[in-house]
């Protein structure tokens, strides 16, 4: 039997680390938080300097249990959590279940899964943090109490089930300034000039030699003048300069700056880099991958040296010592590098092999010398502006260094052209004019943000930490929160003028190029910004930047032990609980309206705001412009449409819709907007219009290309008992249709090619899950007792309700047989007070 239990958060971390510290060790995971707050208004009793009220989670119940039974089974208990405060905290809450003493219990860190870092840790234990426990609980309630607070105040003010936070709330305001900076930016155009010369290169080959002026023309006259002034002139070299450049390499990552670079180089969503570096990690192959330190340690520095002296050579090597200029970096000491440089490669799934290559990379390209550049830049001279110079630029790599290995992406709104290498060129040489062009271009509002750009973002101003910035750009993105899109949407035809200078004459011409099309970028829903208006109207201070990088500064200082937590909560809840009651209380319901205008037809106003059900609509008639009993009418907006920005003519069009196109084989065709976008319909079949087409040029014979497109997809792959087959993409995927019942097709079967028997066998494991998940049914009363995950629950319309002991002791699968529809009925008015009563009062989703 082991002496020593070791707990860890992970099982796969478990397993990492019970191979290394061999058989007088069991590691056992915790699978994370233990506990946390009810998901209730009383999870915190604020009259009791906020005293947090934890509960073990109902999926952990059984995990406690069993680390209690080892914990009787061993002579000593190790705690082994992450070394962040959320580590720290999960260690904490495992004293307080477990039963063990937080002021003795050994608490052990690591920033590798390696053998030398393990046994080093081992050799010097310490205890529970405290103060790093107080940061993490202080950061938990109040944003537990801001983010209660604030979604119900948005329930009653906006609509239901929207939230806000602390940190999430303020990440969605940078994204709608963004979008309303876009929106609000006036292009300007200017002109700008480019010469094209014949020159010889090496070989003797005529090369083009292209040339600027540095000087941008803001009308088409001033740039037409300096071209009049070229004509007929002599070009020739002023002046050649040579310029040696240094490049430097970047620091090795931070939990920021590897999800941008895994974004740029790989187009990974935050999410899915932190899912690979975490599996990463459990499996030892690299250091924590929550940690804003760009430091490494000197054992690695000289693993590194070691390695690039081998691959490289010693030309190769220069040792960096990288200082974190952040002066909050505090969730980790070192940045993310690999636990043996020696590994250029690791086992693992496609994702973890490319990110762990992109670590590799940059942690080996840190310490590697800097690569040597020659830029030459020629001044070309023109002999009828004698002031005036035309510019040529280029570059040559003298010594790689770095670049060997490794080279920083940059955002695709960078808009810095690669220089190439001149050909051979001497001061006094006479260049002959192919052409010259004065080009319209556009000045260009800021980029929308990416999400690793907004990462960026957050970390520039003190907002979250790295624990915390992929959680805050998952939950502004949610499908039941609606503020925030990442989409790629088409631009803009635009056209631009072109003045051209060849063979002593000048000619204009017209062209046209697309403008404003974006890829994987993030834009504001209405909800987002009618939420973000609403919000900034009544909490300006929770919603300023500065002041929430100032309560992470007080989270900071908590961790430090300079400041007590009670307090600091006490100071920040009192004025923000008395706006929310101030608010309540005052404020006008928040829709986003604006007024384009008077409908032509019925004289009306014809207004866009958000209706009670959170979507975006235009309305023609205010209440008091309608006769009795008359209601407004109302129109859908187009996908891309805003109500922001929609103009009138815009407006009247959505009225339009539905449009009849014509007849097909005896029944109507027609084109609308529905709640799931715009669509053809074709009798009682409704089929989506596919993304990107505006359905108003949608015609009667692209209408019928689609009907039939939809019926040769929904046709029978076969039939299973004598029904009928057939398949689909709804809003959760792939699926099967079979007599009303629907069944999800797993990744594993490829949906283009379901065999006959691949479907039989979902629809029997789907028949059979079925015909064991009722344990009652009252279908009439929207009531069922069903089989879970963790036991029996009651699922009413449409929310699930845990049932409560009876007698003393848990109801299982087999108890809840004997339960009748009475006592389910009361189960629920317990949970959902006048749930049968005459106005059906609907369960707040505290969530």
């Amino acid at each position: 039997m082991p002496k020593n239990l070791l707990i860890v958060e992970s099982p796969a971390k478990a397993k990492t680390i019970e191979k290394i510290l061999g058989k007088d060790y069991t590691v056992k995971s915790s699978y994370g938080h233990v506990r946390d707050l009810p998901k209730s208004n009383d999870a915190i009793d604020i009259t009791n300097n906020f005293k947090p009220v934890y509960e073990v989670s109902p999926e952990k119940k059984k995990v406690v249990k069993e680390l209690k039974d080892w914990v009787k089974k061993v002579d000593e208990v190790w705690l082994a959590t992450d070394e962040d405060r959320e580590g720290e905290a999960i260690s904490w809450h495992l004293c307080q279940v477990l039963g063990l003493d937080e002021a003795s219990t050994k608490r052990i860190v690591f920033r590798e899964i390696t053998a030398p870092a393990i046994q080093r840790a081992i050799q010097s234990p310490r205890t529970v943090d405290i103060n790093l426990v107080n940061a993490q609980q202080a950061r938990r309630v109040l944003d537990r109490l801001v983010g209660f607070e604030l979604s119900e105040l948005l329930w009653k003010k906006v609509k239901g089930k929207l939230s806000a936070g602390r940190v999430q709330s303020v990440a969605v305001r940078l994204v709608v300034d963004r979008e309303r900076e876009i929106q609000q930016f006036e292009s300007t155009p200017f002109f700008r000039i480019n010469a094209f010369f014949i020159v010889q290169n090496e070989q003797g080959k005529d090369v083009i030699l292209k040339a600027e002026l540095p000087q941008r023309y803001e009308t088409e006259a001033d740039a037409e003048t300096f071209l009049q002034k070229c004509v007929g002139a002599d070009f020739s070299i002023a002046d050649i300069e040579l310029r040696p450049l240094k490049r430097k390499p970047t620091a090795p990552f931070t939990t920021s700056t590897l999800q941008q670079e895994a974004s740029r180089k790989m187009g990974f969503a935050v999410k899915r880099t932190m899912v690979a570096a975490q599996k990463l990690y459990e499996a030892g192959h690299i250091t924590y991958m929550r940690t804003d330190s760009i430091s490494l340690s000197d054992l690695a520095l000289n693993a590194i040296a070691r390695q690039i002296e081998k691959d490289y050579g010693a030309e190769y090597l220069k040792v960096r010592r990288f200082k974190t200029k952040n002066a909050s970096a505090q969730e980790a000491h070192e940045a993310i590098r690999p636990t043996y440089i020696e590994n250029q490669a690791v086992p693992g799934d496609s994702d973890q092999k490319r990110l762990y290559d992109l670590i590799w990379k940059r942690t080996i390209a840190s310490q590697m010398a800097d690569a040597v550049v020659e830029k030459t830049v020629v001044q070309i001279g023109i002999s009828t502006i004698p002031d005036a110079f035309l510019q040529a630029e280029g570059e040559v790599l003298k010594f790689d260094g770095f670049l060997k290995v490794y080279l920083e992406s940059k955002d695709d709104d960078d808009d810095e052209e690669a220089k190439g290498m001149l050909p051979p060129l001497k001061v006094g040489q006479e260049l002959p004019l192919q052409e010259m062009t004065a080009t319209e271009r556009f000045t260009r509002p800021p980029a929308r943000y990416t999400e690793a750009s907004l990462v960026k973002k957050l970390e520039e101003l003190g907002i979250g930490r790295p624990s915390t910035y992929a959680p805050t750009i998952s939950k502004i993105m949610e499908d039941g929160r609606g503020y925030v899109v990442r989409e790629s949407r088409d631009g803009l035809e635009r056209p631009f003028r072109v003045l051209h200078l060849q063979d002593g004459q000048i000619s204009k011409q017209e062209q046209t190029e697309m403008t404003g099309a974006t890829k994987n970028r993030l834009f504001p829903t209405d909800m987002g910004m009618v939420v973000v208006d609403f919000l900034m109207e009544h909490f300006r201070d929770i919603m300023d930047y500065g002041f929430t990088a100032g309560i992470e500064k007080q989270f900071d200082d908590i961790a430090d032990g300079k400041e007590k937590w009670v307090e600091m909560l006490g100071d920040f809840y009192e004025p923000f609980h008395a706006t929310v009651e101030e608010t309540l209380e005052n404020a006008d319901r928040a829709t986003g309206e604006r007024i384009l205008g008077k409908d032509p037809e019925s004289g009306r106003t014809l207004l866009v705001r958000m209706s009670r059900l959170g979507k975006p609509v235009v309305q023609i008639g205010k209440p008091e412009e309608l006769d009795e009993g008359e209601k407004p009418k109302f129109a859908n907006l187009r996908p891309g449409q805003s109500i922001e920005t929609l103009e009138l003519n815009e407006a009247l069009e959505l009225f339009e819709l539905p449009k009849t196109l014509g007849e097909y084989e005896g029944q109507e065709v027609s084109v609308g907007l529905g709640r799931f976008g715009p669509y053809v319909r074709h009798g009682d079949t409704f089929i989506s219009i596919p993304r990107g087409e505006d359905v108003m040029e949608v015609d009667l014979d692209r209408a019928l290309e689609l009907i039939r497109e939809k019926r040769k997809a929904d046709a029978p792959i076969g039939t299973y008992k004598g029904q009928p087959i057939t398949k689909g993409k709804g809003r959760f995927g792939p699926f099967l249709k079979w007599n009303d019942l629907y069944v999800n097709i797993p990744r594993r079967i490829d949906f283009d090619a379901v065999t006959l028997e691949q479907a039989h066998e979902l629809i029997e494991a789907k028949v059979e899950k079925e015909a064991n998940r009722y344990i009652h049914r009252w279908e009439n009363e929207g009531i069922s007792v069903e089989n879970g995950r963790w036991g029996p629950y009651i699922r009413f319309k449409r929310k699930n309700i845990k049932i409560p002991k009876v007698n003393g002791e848990k109801v299982t699968s087999e108890t809840a047989t004997e339960l009748t529809l009475e006592q389910v009925k009361a189960m629920i008015e317990a949970e959902v007070p006048d749930a049968f009563g005459k106005k059906g009062k609907k369960m707040k989703d505290k969530g």
